[in-house]
């Protein structure tokens, strides 16, 4: 997750994915009858890793998606925490998002950004990670990933080149068309960027047990709180 890119979502095609981020998640976890196939098992990415285990990288493949669940999962109750400490009096069912948070996975846990004290940073973690493995499974997918941002760039992108060569090259076509692309994949992004999420670069984690969380700096020298897990079966 990279927190420096915000997409604001509006309305969509892709409404039966449900990825209503203005509805409480805790409103839209399934009842055990509901629960079918389509949701994550416990056992998947144990028995995928058992069963594929020659692959070189699986492995860490498998934890950077969990990792980056446990994450994005992170940052909501951080947030949810904050927004109950600052107005006790309100109440509310709209899903808020701290934009002073930020993370970034690697396959040995992740790096936490912004000012936040580690004993509330200790129980957010473990809160994330109970919460989101017993069914609030949308905590995996947060509008401001990195993910989102690569997904309009790519989007753009490919539609700029469509439109660049359906068109007439004369400039007005050109810039009408161009303008097209970008207003269209700026419709579909944020979407598109949680489907993204949800089905490729997130993995709920139950397999990541969290070893320890430490103060320190990442490779860019950026100070923040890193969240270190392991792996269990």
């Amino acid at each position: 997750m990279n927190t420096s890119a915000y997409f604001q979502g509006s309305s969509s095609p892709f409404k039966f994915f449900n990825f209503d981020f203005t509805i409480s998640v805790s409103e839209k976890v399934p009842s055990l009858e509901d629960q079918s196939s389509d949701f994550p098992q416990s056992t998947q990415d144990a028995d995928l890793l058992r069963q594929l285990s020659f692959i070189p990288g699986l492995k860490e493949i498998l934890m950077l998606r969990q990792v980056h669940a446990l994450e994005h999962a992170t940052v909501w109750v951080l947030s949810e925490s904050k927004s109950a400490y600052s107005s006790p009096a309100e109440s509310t069912n709209v899903q808020l998002d701290n934009e002073l948070l930020g993370g970034l996975s690697t396959e040995q846990g992740f790096y936490l950004y912004g000012e936040v004290n580690i004993s509330d940073l200790r129980r957010a973690v473990t809160l994330a990670r109970h919460r989101i493995t017993t069914g609030e499974w949308d905590l995996a997918v947060h509008p401001r990933c990195g993910t989102n941002l690569s997904v309009a760039m790519l989007l753009t992108a490919g539609l700029a080149v469509g439109v660049h060569l359906l068109l007439p090259f004369r400039p007005i076509e050109q810039l009408i068309g161009l303008g097209l692309a970008a207003t269209t994949a700026a419709e579909l992004a944020p979407d598109l960027g949680s489907m993204t999420q949800r089905y490729l670069t997130t993995a709920i984690p139950f397999n990541l047990a969290i070893e320890n969380i430490t103060r320190t700096r990442d490779v860019w020298g950026r100070e923040a709180h890193f969240v270190k897990v392991g792996w269990q079966e």
